[in-house]
């Protein structure tokens, strides 16, 4: 086995503003490497994970600039520049966390570099047109040269990674569409032993939580429950808030952000989770699923990987209220289907433990002497 504890290794993220899905698998990979740099664009101390702060941390000349904490992807255009300038010499294996710009660093000719990406930036590719039609004159006037500039630079990049990492079939076919390259899938770590199946009654809720924002379709479980009458606890705030509050009927609530321990009460309490929206990987429904709860999720994108339809949830074809509302009638015709055990021992499969191993195991392939990096097109590590 290959003892990482000799390599000197450099993590590269993107932006360290916040502890998000992104941020929970960093601290995973700084767990493999207790003695790992880490070097990103933005960096607000106060924001991470006292286990993200052990680390040294170095910051891109992005971080100096006006307002960049709260404004940091107004300088995207900026971002390739600053990750070539980053003086990697000396180490001997690079590992970039890709969502925003991180995997166009420069490596010495004998540093592995391994991308482990989220996804190919999504207001660059597969969301690009979304964003622009939702973004104001002037910003949709400047996105149209400035994507362009940077489409070109995230592509020549992806060729300076020797191997992709991806964390959902969705975002390992992402890979393959935009770079032209093959991926191992590794999926991201879900904290299962934090959360556990309650021994109380249910209630008679369906749940929606995380960021309200317009991709994440929460409108459509708004409509639904508009509709069928069913109570609906929506957790967590952001720019949609307002409007899914002048829309709601008297059976919705909204709670906002809350704590850890009332967001695991309602998992393990509701009667199913709606998933609506089309994620890379998708958290959430994983952590429902570890409360033994069944996720109604919206088929496409990340849930593919994680939910078995007729086994721990309900997957429904279109991202429509009449789909959403069928795939509720079909749960609750059939709620004793869906088994609490079962669910939690599927969600288990996706575990820290699980993610640690699989990670170990495939980096310690990649650095064996037998290993041959291969930049070029098509270009992958054996699974």
């Amino acid at each position: 086995m290959t003892d990482f504890t000799t390599l000197r290794v450099a993590i590269i993220h993107y932006w360290l503003v916040g502890m998000r899905g992104g941020e929970k698998v960093l601290e995973e990979i700084c767990a493999l490497f207790p003695q790992a740099e880490i070097f990103t664009h933005v960096l607000d101390p106060e924001a991470i994970s006292p286990a993200l702060r052990q680390h040294q941390i170095h910051t891109t000349f992005i971080n100096g600039l006006p307002g960049a904490r709260k404004h940091y992807q107004k300088y995207l255009p900026l971002m390739p520049m600053a990750l070539e300038e980053l003086d990697l010499r000396g180490f001997d294996l690079v590992i970039s966390s890709e969502s925003g710009p991180a995997k166009g660093v420069i490596t010495p000719p004998n540093c592995l570099h391994i991308c482990y990406c989220h996804s190919p930036m999504r207001y660059l590719w597969n969301m690009y047109h979304g964003y622009k039609a939702e973004a104001g004159a002037l910003t949709r006037l400047l996105m149209v040269p400035l994507c362009h500039y940077l489409r070109q630079w995230d592509q020549l990049s992806s060729g300076r990674v020797d191997h992709f990492l991806a964390n959902s079939t969705a975002v390992q076919a992402r890979i393959n569409k935009y770079y032209r390259r093959q991926a191992v899938v590794i999926h991201p770590p879900v904290d299962t032993e934090s959360f556990t199946i309650t021994t109380g009654e249910l209630g008679d809720y369906y749940l929606v939580c995380g960021q309200l924002v317009g991709y994440k379709r929460v409108d459509l479980a708004v409509e639904a429950c508009n509709r069928n009458g069913r109570p609906l606890v929506i957790i967590g705030g952001g720019e949609m808030l307002k409007k899914l509050k002048a829309k709601a009927a008297a059976n919705i609530r909204f709670l906002g952000p809350q704590s850890f321990e009332v967001l695991r009460e309602h998992y393990q309490h509701c009667r199913a989770l709606l998933f609506p929206g089309e994620e890379d990987f998708g958290i959430v429904p994983l952590e429902a699923m570890a409360c033994g709860r069944p996720v109604i999720a919206y088929g496409k994108g990340g849930v593919l990987d994680t939910v078995r339809d007729g086994v721990t949830g309900i997957l429904f074809p279109e991202q429509s209220v009449e789909s959403l509302l069928a795939a509720i009638n079909d749960y609750e015709s059939r709620p004793e289907a869906f088994a609490p055990d079962t669910i939690r021992a599927h969600a288990q499969h996706f575990s820290k433990e699980v993610f640690r191993q699989r990670l170990r195991e495939v980096i310690g392939s990649a650095l064996a002497p037998a290993a041959t990096p291969t930049p070029g097109p098509g270009a992958a590590l054996s699974t």
